[in-house]
Parts: structure tokens; sequence; C-alpha cells
């Protein structure tokens, strides 16, 4: 077992989260299999993220993954601060494995070793998602495995990435791209987001939020949102814009045109645009279409709403309106999303 597994948190009991997950969603019988890569130099927050998410016992879900961290390479491995880690197999284990974990790379100048390159082209061919948090895009991308897809990485990398392996297309504003199951993600932080969009692909929101909350994060952040803002909220802004965002959140159904808003908020029309931009990086037009569409697809993975209710329910005047616009931030039709992500 990895050196990380003594100081894994206590996992609650079902009850203190309202009762066990039904499984409802799940039709899988076994669980899938994790492979978290491990190297010298490991990025130790970057692995505790796949840890925390993929290997901590979840009793209460009917199945879940069997996490494995897997030796990148030969020699001992020392996480950053000194922290040896004992891996439980080789690289031959990635062959088996359902999802692969590539943690921050130790530089992202380093070599990345042959073998580990012909394990994860192997691993995509077989059928498993291949996924990097922040500067483990250039593991994937050596691999030639990001090649004519989308990718993200840290935005301090980005740069490097896009000169060095140029059939990339690197997207450096976002958190997280899936493409074609290769996934790539920003940040440290943007990878909990990155794994919980792992989760939600193969066991649906349920136990995605379930995860979440645990975490005390969001339940769901749009792989689509900025990276960062190029300048710090006021307190007094985010003071006043912050609850409107809850309260649409919270009420998408409704009408929320832009006068409503700004009244809501406080604040002249021209002033709430500009301070509105400033807080969350959007304009309003732009937040409320992606806050709907994330309403709705939530409602498409874990309720049997026909979809004229899921365009009532997340405020889009007409289904045409809905699907154009689901279709540009999801990538799939409504239809398509429901079956992908409904496991009956």
């Amino acid at each position: 077992m990895p050196v990380f597994d003594h100081i894994m948190p206590n996992v609650q009991n079902a009850s203190e989260t309202g009762g066990s997950v039904t499984g409802r969603l799940l039709a899988r019988q076994e669980n899938l299999r994790v492979s978290l890569l491990a190297y010298d130099g490991l990025c130790a927050f970057e692995y505790g993220i796949g840890l925390e998410v993929f290997g901590l016992p979840r009793p209460e879900f009917d199945c879940w993954y069997d996490l494995t961290t897997v030796a990148a390479e030969p020699g001992p491995l020392r996480a950053i601060g000194g922290i040896s880690v004992l891996p439980d197999f080789g690289i031959e284990q990635i062959s088996k494995a359902n999802v692969v974990i590539v943690p921050g790379w130790r530089d992202a100048h380093a070599t990345v070793p042959n073998d580990l390159i012909e394990a994860l082209k192997a691993a995509y061919a077989n059928g498993a998602k291949v996924a990097s948090i922040c500067s483990g895009a250039f593991v994937l991308a050596a691999a030639g495995l990001l090649d004519g897809k989308r990718a993200t990485t840290h935005w301090r990398y980005a740069k490097i990435l896009a000169d060095r392996y140029p059939k990339v297309q690197v997207e450096p504003n976002v958190l997280y791209i899936d493409d074609q199951s290769v996934l790539t993600s920003a940040g440290s932080a943007a990878g909990l987001d990155l794994c919980l969009h792992i989760v939600r692909q193969d066991f649906g929101a349920e136990f995605a939020n379930t995860v979440a909350r645990r975490l005390v994060l969001p339940a769901h952040r749009d792989g689509g949102q900025q990276q960062f803002l190029t300048a710090p909220v006021p307190h007094e802004l985010g003071g006043r814009i912050s609850p409107l965002l809850d309260k649409i959140r919270a009420t998408p159904d409704q009408h929320w045109p832009m006068s409503r808003m700004a009244d809501a908020a406080g604040l002249t029309p021209r002033t709430f645009q500009r301070k509105f931009r400033a807080t969350t990086g959007k304009t309003p037009l732009a937040w409320l279409t992606e806050t709907r569409v994330a309403h709705a697809a939530d409602l498409l993975e874990v309720t049997d709403l026909s979809l004229n209710s899921v365009v009532e329910a997340s405020g889009f005047g007409s289904s045409e309106t809905f699907r154009r616009e689901f279709r540009r931030l999801r990538g799939t039709s409504p239809s398509q999303y429901r079956k992908m992500f409904r496991h009956n």
C-alpha cells in the first residue's frame, strides 16, 4: 500500500450524509481500476488529489474504484518534502487500468521515460481514460496522446507546452478539458474538478456530488471556467455580487434580465456589468447561460424529466435555444448527454 495510506481520514457513515447512495444510476458490478502514477520528485499535492478522490474507501457506494500506486520509473521514489513513496506495482499495472492519473510532472523540461510513454499509449489504446493534473500534461504530450486534441495545463506552463508540442491545441484559460478520453487540468485545485468530472462520467451526478460534499467543494465547476482573474475582487464587490449568484443558481427557471440582476445587486446597469465581469470573469449573459446549462445537465443525469420539462426548469425560452447552447457548452446534444451519464 502507498505510504500515504496511514494519513487517510476516517470516512463518515452513510447516515451522516443523509443515508446510503442508492446506486440506482449504476449498472457496474465491479470496481473500476485506477492507476495513480508516482515518480521521483513527485508533486505530493497532486498525488494526494488522486488518492483523496479515488483511493478512499466509500462504503456508502455499492461500487467504486480500486486505486493502486504505480511506479513510473525504477528506483527509490521521493515526493517533494522528502516523503518516501512505496508504490504498489510497477509500470506494467497501467495496462489493467480503467483510469490513469498523471500528477503534475517534476519539471516541465524533464524527460519522460520511454517505458512510461509506451505504457500510457498502450493503456489508452486499451480504452483507459488518461488524465493529467497541472504539468502532467507534458507527460501526455510526450506520449503523443494530445496530438490533434484540445488540452490545458497551469497557465504558467501553457506557452511552453504550446511551443514544444505544436500539434496540441493548448487552451490556457480553462480549468480542465476532456477530449476523447484524454483529460487535462490546469493548476492543482483544478485537478479536483477534473477528478470529480471523471466520477460524474463513471458513476453519475449523485456519486460525484457526495464526494464533493465530503471535500467541501462546489458540486460542479464546468471545465470552461477561467483559471484565474487578473485582479482581486474587492470585498464590498463580492458582497454585492455573490448573493445574487447564489440566488440565480437557486432559481434558474426565473426570468433574469439584466435590469433585474442590477436591481438585485443595488447597482446601475453599467456599473453592474463592469463589476459582474470583474467578479466572475464573464458577462452576465454568458454566466447565466452556463449556469442554466449546468442545471439542465444535473437534471438530465439524475431525473427522468422530459426534455421539455428540463428546458422549462432551466429557464430557457425555447427548446431550440436550449439545444444550441447545451451543445455549444457540453459538446453533445442533451439526449446523448443523458445516455452518456445515466447508468440504468
